[in-house]
Order: structure tokens, then sequence, then C-alpha cells
């Protein structure tokens, strides 16, 4: 698929987060939404005019609590 069809698609660009407790394990929580068994990572769209960074951070504070030390 070329990049010009891509743009095209319905998607806007999104961030995902892999999150890692002090034993190198990595965070992933069953999905609320499905009624069948669904695990996946924190991950979400990029807003309008917001930086991939900012996103990663906002989306993994609401899909975890976890909060930007900086």
């Amino acid at each position: 698929m070329m990049d010009a069809e891509i743009d095209q698609l319905p998607y806007r660009k999104g961030v995902g987060i892999v999150l890692l407790n002090g034993r190198d394990e990595v965070f992933v929580a069953q999905r609320l939404d499905s009624p069948e068994p669904a695990w996946q990572m924190p991950q979400g769209g990029i807003d309008k005019g917001e930086e991939p960074i900012a996103a990663a951070w906002r989306e993994l504070y609401e899909e975890t609590g976890v909060k930007s030390a900086v």
C-alpha cells in the first residue's frame, strides 16, 4: 500500500506504551469492553495538535493511572 493510500484510510496516528516493572515484567490488561479475553498494552490515538510523547503520557495515565515523572 502506498503512503498516499494510507493517508486516505479512516485512521489517525497513535501511540503504544511498553510499561515495565522492576522485574522487567510487561504490563498488559484485560479489556473491559470485550466479552472474550482480549489483552493489550496501553495505547491510543494522538489528538490533533498533540505531540506523540504527550499522547503517550496521556494514554498511559488514562488507562493505568500512572503519571509522568517529568
